[in-house]
């Protein structure tokens, strides 16, 4: 090769290198919709969604799913939106810094935290919220719906702050706010064919995700399903565990605890146009009164598969063990409290209502609580649809 030609070759090597290094440089990378979920969440699958809808529900479970059906895409968006704390104003707080998985979707804190200071309400269990009868939520049933109550604590000042109190803190700020997330359009278009985030979508399908959590699988459960009646003593059980299934089930006119009359098995949800229980406190303030509550989740995994609490217990957290909420239904002081449910009076005496007296000795109190720790499940405390789908930070 001559000088010349060799001159040449080099220089066009460094003509086509420079060109590469450009090209490189400029050319932008562009992901699929399901890499770029693979960017932000461990198990979120635009082609095989985990199971959602058509799960096993027992046969003698009366209210199925009294929202709308679950679908598994709306329901998998749901997820995603149930953890992402950009549906906060600040970037802190997300439905499940309030409903916590490992607590039944519960809350520890009396008061849960959020973006500007503490509710005025202990946070309710969130587990078996579609199998009762009825369809209004929150403590005072302000919510006609699941789609309505899951937008309030979004537009609540005080929990996620999305209130509308100024031009950037407005439902449709947040709209805007998520359509900017890479990953938001693109699950949006797997549930509704097109790219556009919206409040209806964000409504529907966090309440097809919060209608999903369902815990069936009790040794309550197991003992019904191997005698398929709820009256006779169940082969799986404790003699304390039967004694308390029976005084829970046995009205207190008979010798019972009554608790059947409001919290009827095989839910133990509240049943309904109940009214308040003879607990009005209000959180954080000893002065003032809350007649207000007429609604509790239900009964399912008061306490984990240990036998601990999922949370403290009633609207204003007041009761912090079992045996502390079998004591006030034991025997009801209703000074003051004119709006008890009638369900709780023993008898009407000169001056009004008397709370009910029970009598309960201290193994019936044991009993109870023993049979109470049967109605918890395992696979909602643990399963991976439920869980948090979001990659967390090493």
């Amino acid at each position: 090769m001559g000088k010349s030609h060799f001159i040449v070759s080099i220089c066009l090597l460094v003509l086509s290198t420079i060109f590469i290094g450009c090209q490189d440089s400029n050319d932008e990378v562009i992901l699929t919709e399901q890499e770029i979920l693979n960017n932000h969440f461990t198990n979120i699958n635009l082609s095989t969604t985990l199971p959602y809808q058509n799960t096993q529900v027992p046969n003698y479970i009366r209210f199925v799913n009294t929202g709308n059906d679950v679908e598994n895409e709306k329901a998998q968006l749901g997820r995603v939106l149930f953890y992402d704390k950009n549906l906060s104003i600040d970037n802190s707080i997300s439905c499940a810094s309030c409903h916590i998985q490992s607590h039944a979707f519960g809350d520890l804190n009396m008061a849960s935290i959020g973006v500007n200071g503490v509710t005025t309400r202990h946070s309710m269990r969130l587990v078996n919220a579609g199998y009762r009868p009825g369809t209004s939520y929150f403590w005072d049933e302000r919510a006609s719906s699941l789609e309505d109550q899951v937008l309030q604590p979004i537009q609540d000042h005080i929990e996620m702050g999305f209130s509308g109190s100024n031009d950037s803190n407005t439902l449709e700020s947040l709209v805007q706010k998520l359509q900017s997330l890479e990953y938001y359009p693109v699950l949006f278009k797997q549930v509704y064919g097109n790219e556009q985030v919206t409040i209806e979508g964000i409504q529907e399908s966090l309440a097809n995700f919060v209608l999903s959590i369902q815990s069936f699988d009790s040794k309550f459960d197991e003992g019904l399903v191997q005698t398929g009646n709820i009256n006779t003593p169940f082969p799986n059980f404790t003699p304390s565990e039967n004694r308390g299934k029976r005084l829970f089930n046995t009205p207190a006119v008979n010798g019972g605890a009554g608790c059947v009359s409001c919290h009827a098995g095989p839910e133990f949800a509240i049943k309904d146009d109940i009214h308040n229980n003879g607990v009005i406190g209000v959180l954080n303030n000893p002065n003032l009164n809350d007649h207000d509550n007429t609604r509790s989740p239900s009964l399912r995994d008061l306490t984990d598969p240990m036998g601990n609490l999922n949370g403290p217990l009633m609207h204003d957290a007041s009761l912090s063990t079992l045996l502390e909420m079998v004591n006030h239904y034991n025997q009801i002081d209703i000074a003051n409290q004119q709006l008890l449910d009638p369900l709780l009076f023993s008898s009407v005496g000169p001056n009004g209502p008397v709370g009910q007296d029970l009598q309960l000795t201290e193994t019936q109190k044991e009993d109870l609580i023993n049979f109470l720790r049967t109605l918890s499940g395992n696979s909602v405390y643990t399963d991976e649809k439920w869980s948090n789908p979001f990659i967390q930070p090493n």
